[in-house]
């Protein structure tokens, strides 16, 4: 059988073994150390002035840490992007608050702001004014900044931006992860580049990033003993982490180039095959890094064909897809939890696959991609 095609694989560039080295030379075998530093440097420069960055373990410590920013805490209410992966919702949990999940629009299947503003009416109505908004940029999909953000202003709502997929995507010529009052990214082992497990916090000052790294250091207070006076986390970026980090920010921009290519390549193939569109920014004020690219399948266009229909095809010949996302109001663990909304999240989920997208993919692998598509479209 032929190799694997993936869905998003690391995609590594040799840089990385120097800065790995070096830690190792120097005995720098913590979670702090001079690749952390640098890993924060570079990727401060890169999302421009007044934006500090505090180096984690994962995306995920980092919204639970911008959630305790926030000051969320037992019985709060956060409103929340139904349309994401779990670990975007989990931290509100943590934290003993409810998250009030909220529908898309269809332009960047991302927090449709006209739902949120009536979610936020609707709570205050109901005597619960939630604490904070989590917004995500959906494979890497700018949201709607400016009327989010604007909502965010007008009720006093701490913004945390779920950029995890997003580090490359601008809108309007602003890079994500910086729109809100905290940004996160992720580093995982199948995003734009990885640390094979990390994240960070993006802070709007130098003192709230000292906080952040503060609680990730289990809150370890100024003495020349171990005192904590508040609740510490385990979440700091180790220097070999870090270390890969370095290596893979002298790539990101190659890596955003061809992950782009990756959707021009479905456009291109796509342009033809009626009830099949291929997700794209609404308009030239999106830059979108193209994390995944994804397709929406209209069975009623198509001859009956629909997306799983194509997943399982895709899976016989060894190539990996996925479903969109299945919206985090259906899902068994938040189902007593708020909805605002219609149904947009739950037709992309129905209708949405993620092809392969990595920056890694060869020619013969995307020539085997078409093979498999055109012997399920054109058969």
């Amino acid at each position: 059988m032929n190799k694997k095609i993936w869905l998003s694989s690391p995609h590594m560039s040799g840089k990385e073994i120097k800065y790995i080295q070096e830690a190792f030379n120097s005995n720098w075998i913590a979670p702090l150390g001079p690749n952390v530093t640098e890993f924060e440097n570079t990727m401060q420069i890169y999302l421009g002035e007044n934006n500090f960055v505090a180096a984690l373990s994962s995306g995920t410590a980092a919204i639970h840490l911008g959630l305790i920013l926030a000051g969320v805490s037992q019985g709060d209410e956060v409103l929340c992007q139904t349309f994401t992966f779990s670990a975007s919702a989990n931290p509100v949990v943590y934290q003993g608050a409810t998250p009030v999940f909220i529908d898309s629009e269809a332009d960047t299947f991302n927090m449709c702001p006209k739902t949120l503003e009536v979610a936020i009416i609707d709570r205050i109505a109901k005597g619960k004014k939630p604490k904070a908004i989590i917004v995500v940029d959906s494979y890497g999909m700018p949201a709607k900044w400016d009327e989010i953000a604007a909502i965010a202003k007008k009720y006093s709502l701490f913004l945390i931006e779920d950029a995890a997929s997003a580090l490359g995507s601008t809108f309007k010529n602003q890079k994500c992860g910086t729109f809100g009052d905290i940004g996160i990214l992720s580093f995982n082992g199948n995003k734009i580049i990885t640390t094979s497990g990390g994240g960070a916090l993006v802070a709007k000052t130098w003192e709230i990033k000292d906080k952040a790294v503060f609680f990730a250091t289990q809150s370890r207070d100024n003495a020349p003993h171990y005192q904590h006076s508040e609740i510490g986390y385990n979440y700091r970026m180790s220097n070999i982490v870090a270390g890969i980090g370095r290596g893979q920010m002298e790539v990101l921009d190659e890596h955003v180039t061809l992950r782009r290519a990756m959707h021009d390549f479905y456009v291109n193939y796509f342009k033809d095959i009626q009830g099949v569109t291929v997700f794209s920014e609404p308009n030239t004020d999106y830059y979108s890094n193209h994390w995944l690219s994804a397709i929406l399948v209209n069975p009623e266009q198509t001859g009956g064909k629909t997306r799983e229909d194509l997943r399982l095809a895709m899976d016989a010949a060894n190539i990996e897809s996925r479903p969109l996302w299945k919206p985090m109001h259906l899902q068994p663990i938040f189902a007593n939890d708020p909805y605002y909304g219609g149904t947009i999240s739950e037709s992309l989920f129905q209708n949405g696959l993620c092809l392969p997208s990595c920056s890694n993919l060869t020619s013969e692998d995307r020539d085997r991609i078409k093979v498999a598509l055109d012997a399920f479209f054109l058969k």
